[in-house]
């Protein structure tokens, strides 16, 4: 049966209660300053790439092996189980992009549910970080363009996907979806969104599904 309808959410604040870069630049010593930094992206005040690549190359040295230390503290955003289990059921595809990275998303992303997902990459010399994105950003663009890709792949009208997300980066992306909802959300975000959500709970999110 074909699919019936796209749903794409965020990643980090949003899939997940972490922002992924921060718990790898504690490995390099430098959470405090790349969290400040994100927190300045996500209220929309920093060109998102730009922030991205600087916040990325705090991240030089970073060891590989430190993945599994990070991957290891992301936390489930509570109800997530709840909403793929509801998007499948009602024969939806569940989507992530983010502006995060691939080396955690991989493996995060199939235990939660996810059909589909993209983000970016890290370069590294094979066994650490060299402080660069491999390839284009994700940035706002991208996650709107992706959603459109994916649904089209699927013969699904855009008027049914839904955009899920937390920050200024996602707002382009939540604009170009049939419904844009606001998820523990800036305040930038949930005034633009088409609904915000009360709580920070993704089951909250199953009544809106077609």
């Amino acid at each position: 049966m074909p699919a019936r309808f796209l749903i794409v959410l965020d990643a980090d604040s949003t899939l997940i209660r972490n922002e992924v870069i921060e718990l790898i630049a504690d490995e390099a010593g430098r959470g405090a300053e790349v969290a400040a930094a994100t927190e300045a992206a996500m209220r929309g005040e920093v060109d998102f790439a730009t922030s991205l690549r600087s916040r990325v190359s705090a991240l030089t040295g970073v060891s590989l092996d430190a993945f599994a230390r990070v991957r290891a503290r992301i936390e489930p955003t509570p109800g997530v189980h709840e909403l793929a289990a509801a998007v499948h059921a009602r024969d939806g595809v569940f989507g992530v992009v983010s502006g995060g990275f691939h080396e955690v998303l991989d493996h995060i992303a199939p235990q939660l549910g996810v059909d589909v997902w993209r983000a970016n990459r890290l370069a590294h010399d094979g066994s650490a970080l060299t402080g660069v994105v491999d390839g284009d950003v994700v940035d706002a663009q991208a996650k709107a363009d992706t959603l459109l890709e994916w649904a089209a792949e699927r013969g699904i009208p855009s008027h049914r996907s839904l955009a899920v997300g937390d920050g200024a980066n996602d707002l382009t992306m939540m604009a170009t979806a049939g419904l844009g909802v606001a998820f523990n959300a800036k305040p930038a975000v949930r005034a633009r969104a088409n609904l915000v959500a009360a709580r920070v709970d993704l089951a909250q999110l199953i009544p809106l599904l077609p």
